[in-house]
């Protein structure tokens, strides 16, 4: 059985390129960074947001890691301060994602109305699948 490189290894190699070294890096710290943000924002859309947002930040910055922490530290550092920002933003604009939108049971009767608006939502989520990283990014922030 191999033992698991360190971070620093990983770091490395993922500076150099090593997509593989990237995978492992999300894998290792995924968990830790998710429970973070959701420590701070108390919701688990919102915690799964901010934590795509910190990996997203945190792997666009690597070449800038001076590695003066462990790659861990830092990239908390960075799940926290992404959360606040998403708390922030929240506070400033009260935001209603496209599903909010949807009947609930209990405000309508006819069950059909709610089984239509779900298979719409679900449409909406297809056709947002199909485009583009960047473009879907901005849709979803519009919705």
């Amino acid at each position: 059985m191999l033992k698991p490189l360190p971070d620093s290894r990983l770091v490395g190699r993922a500076k150099e390129g090593d997509p593989a070294a990237l995978d492992e890096l999300v894998r290792r710290h995924y968990g830790a960074v998710y429970r973070v943000a959701l420590g701070i924002l108390g919701e688990e859309q919102a915690a799964a947001d901010a934590t795509q947002d910190s990996f997203v930040k945190a792997l666009r910055g690597l070449s800038g890691f001076r590695g003066d922490s462990t790659f861990r530290t830092w990239l908390l550092a960075i799940a926290a301060n992404e959360a606040r920002g998403h708390l922030r933003k929240g506070i400033r604009r009260k935001e209603h994602p496209w599903t909010d939108s949807m009947p609930h049971p209990a405000e309508t009767r006819d069950q059909s109305e709610v089984l239509m608006a779900r298979e719409r939502a679900a449409e909406v989520r297809k056709a947002l699948s199909r485009l583009p990283e960047k473009q879907r990014l901005s849709v979803s922030l519009r919705i």
